[in-house]
């Protein structure tokens, strides 16, 4: 879904660096996988296709944060935003 938003922190030596992966259009999302000591987050589209992929050794990753969008599912209880 459009605005599905994975936030990467990681440790750069003497600092740390944070990137986002968003998914950018309608359609896609973003998925995790965890494989072989490397993080890898990729942008998807509907069909499975990868349109891009972040890379990052499993050692030097200190959070990695995943922001879904809020989806309108019908669950009781849940507020719409608009």
């Amino acid at each position: 879904m459009k605005g599905d938003r994975v936030e990467i922190v990681v440790d750069a030596g003497d600092t740390t660096r944070t990137y986002d992966v968003t998914a950018s259009r309608a359609g896609r999302r973003v998925e995790t996988a965890v494989r072989r000591g490397v993080v890898e987050v990729s942008e998807v589209t509907r069909n499975g296709s990868v349109v891009r992929t972040a890379r990052f050794m499993s050692t030097r990753v200190l959070a990695l944060v995943e922001q879904p969008v809020p989806r309108s599912g019908g669950e009781e209880g849940e507020a719409e935003e608009a």
